[in-house]
């Protein structure tokens, strides 16, 4: 028998067949086919299968979904499928058996053989459908007695077969008016648009279950928030439809919004209880500390100077635990944000290098070793990068007691956009005691190794954790190692910063290291501070009265003359107004009481007031800085006040050729 013979023997079966290629496209159409669905032989050849089969109908990405799976189980199993109700014409539905045809595991074409159900099924199946899924009594007295619980079933192409009295109370449609209505009926547009029913009904006959959360429609057009079951339905091996559990998870949802915004809320009063603890505790401590420093200044017996500088180291100490408190809490709170701005590593590594060594025993000596061709055209946060560099280099001083103190950085990762720099600090300290619990311990909050209650080396235990979470923050990692050569520690970290392209970057100057501060250069910028400051005048607005004690003889040491102090905004509005001219520069307290250092500033800069105006703030959490800058304010200036930092705003400010 030739080809053409048996292709024309397909076509003269007379059972309702078709024959696919492997690629799902109908080659044969059997004339048995043609007669009892009325169709021509040219609604099909040629044509996908599902297209030539669904094509005009409502629902065709529903009816499609049975066949579609039953294909790709007979193909995967290489066995035959059932797709039960497969389709409907005329009234009647029609079942297809799935015939895959391989040939040495490569599949030539797929035969689908139809067969009518044998029950009249009337309205989309329903009848049958429901006789299919019968079920026993007892499980049926069981479902229709569920009232918090919508349970029915589906047919294979997602209609509405069965209905409990708890569906009609949850949903509000009656029994009569959804039996034989398609389930995609409770969906919203935007489910609809989105294919989420057939979807679910796809994932379903591939899982055999699926689940979801979301909103549901009612027959009034209400919505509740469901969660949704949807199982598949199989009797003797065929997929006979699906069963779906809907539960009103409303209030549930509901008591969980409330929660988030109690949250909300409370991360809320938690930043703005940091910031009045910041703001409260750092005001009396501007007072003490800069009255310290003033005291310092001036003649005093080696006694009285050794007084005054135990209450200056003291008064660092607490500071500094004030700051790691504070900035625990922001990182723990998840409202720590990262910058983007050009850094400097290596005026960054130097300033950090010339800030320790004050601190630094006789005994030890320190090491600075940044290579020349480091990246200077990057950008990243340049405060967060320092903030961990010194962290991890103040453990170092801190825990050694002899020997050296080793930092080094390179760039240990690079491509066209961005670079990984790796920052080692190596001491030759107590180092750790290395076991798995220690490990783990090393980076947690408020935890210290040195567990001996004669302790030598004070601290909050908060160093390391805030580097940790910040390293990551900059998509890096923190990690230790035992010195090999020595006693101590070896504590590295990596950050990643991004490129700035040549044509947006400036010209780099040379590359200075300076590791101690000269201070032939601080006698210079003191001496010409004290050179301009009796011709400039300057307006301080200061509510607290030690505070304006303390700014007047710090302005005074400076050999100003010419200061005036006024206790709120308002008092600086109103004398700026008037006579702004006479002034060179505005001091502006943040916190004040009729009018806070933000309003004024709004106020002054919407009535053309150009005078430079710095901050001076006892809130000192991170963004502060961002927040003066953007409430019109030239720069910012933390309490407690350092002197020296003072001196070098001013020189900024009033002589910027200097």
């Amino acid at each position: 028998m030739s080809d053409t013979d048996t292709n024309n023997l397909w076509d003269l079966f007379p059972i309702p067949m078709l024959v696919l290629s492997s690629d799902l496209l109908i080659e044969r159409v059997s004339d048995g086919l043609l007669d009892v669905w009325k169709r021509q032989r040219g609604d099909f050849v040629g044509k996908d299968v599902f297209h030539a089969i669904y094509a005009g109908s409502a629902l065709e990405r529903f009816d499609r979904i049975p066949l579609t799976r039953a294909i790709d189980v007979a193909i995967e199993s290489q066995k035959v499928e059932l797709c039960y109700a497969a389709y409907i014409v005329h009234g009647a539905t029609w079942s297809a058996r799935v015939i895959p045809i391989f040939k040495n595991e490569r599949l030539l074409s797929l035969v689908l053989e139809w067969e009518p159900v044998d029950t009249s099924l009337g309205n989309a199946a329903v009848e049958f459908t429901q006789n299919m899924l019968s079920l026993d009594e007892t499980l049926r007295l069981l479902i229709q007695s569920v009232k918090d619980y919508a349970i029915f079933l589906l047919d294979t192409r997602g209609y509405v077969a069965t209905w409990n009295p708890g569906a009609e109370m949850l949903k509000r449609y009656a029994r009569d008016d959804i039996i034989g209505k398609h389930f995609s009926t409770f969906y919203s547009e935007d489910d609809l648009r989105a294919g989420k029913p057939e979807n679910e009904l796809e994932i379903c006959l591939r899982e055999g279950r699926v689940e979801d959360e979301g909103w549901r429609y009612r027959k009034d057009g209400t919505r509740f928030w469901a969660n949704v079951v949807i199982t598949a339905v199989y009797r003797n091996g065929v997929h006979v439809g699906f069963g779906k559990v809907t539960r009103d998870l409303t209030e549930r949802r509901e008591a969980e919004l409330r929660l988030v915004e109690a949250c909300d809320e409370s991360a809320k009063l938690k930043n703005e209880f940091l910031a009045n603890m910041s703001h409260e505790i750092r005001t009396p401590m501007h007072g003490m500390l800069s009255a310290c420093t003033l005291l310092l200044d001036t003649p005093l017996t080696q006694n009285q100077r050794e007084m005054a500088d135990l209450i200056a180291e003291s008064g660092q100490v607490l500071l500094q635990v004030i700051n790691s408190i504070l900035d625990y809490s922001k990182i723990a709170s998840g409202s720590v944000s990262m910058s983007s701005v050009p850094v400097d590593i290596p005026s960054i590594m130097s300033s950090v290098i010339r800030n320790v060594q004050v601190r630094l025993r006789p005994e030890v000596h320190l090491q600075l070793d940044v290579p020349p061709d480091l990246p200077r055209s990057i950008k990243g946060d340049p405060l967060r990068f320092r903030q961990i560099v010194q962290n991890i280099v103040d453990n170092a001083v801190k825990f050694t007691e002899e020997g050296c103190v080793s930092v080094q950085t390179s760039v240990v990762e690079e491509d066209e956009t961005t670079c990984t720099v790796q920052t080692s600090v190596t001491d030759t300290g107590i180092g750790v005691q290395v076991t798995d619990a220690t490990i783990q311990t090393l980076y947690m909050p408020f935890t210290q190794l040195e567990l001996s209650t004669n302790k030598r080396f004070q601290g909050t235990g908060l160093g390391l954790s805030i580097a940790k979470s910040l390293v990551e923050l900059m998509d890096g990692q923190l990690g230790y190692r035992p010195n090999p050569t020595r006693h101590g520690s070896i504590f590295w970290f990596t950050a990643k910063f991004t490129k700035i392209p040549e044509k947006d970057a400036e010209g780099n100057g040379p590359l200075h290291l300076p590791l101690k501060a000269s201070s032939d250069d601080a006698n210079s910028l003191l001496q010409r501070l004290q050179q301009i400051a009796p011709r400039k005048r300057i307006m301080a607005a200061e509510d607290n009265l030690i505070n304006q004690k303390v700014l007047l003889r710090m302005l005074h040491s400076f050999r100003f003359s010419h200061i005036d102090i006024v206790g709120d905004g308002a008092q600086a509005v109103s004398m700026l107004n008037s006579s702004s001219a006479k002034y060179d520069l505005i001091l502006m307290d943040v916190s004040m009481p009729v009018m806070d250092g933000f309003d004024a500033t709004a106020k002054l800069r919407e009535s053309g007031v150009k005078l430079p105006i710095i901050a001076m703030t006892a809130y000192a959490l991170a963004g502060d800085m961002e927040k003066v800058l953007e409430k019109g304010m030239d720069d910012y200036i933390a309490k407690p006040m350092n002197k020296n930092v003072l001196l070098q705003k001013l020189i900024r400010w009033l002589d910027p050729a200097s």
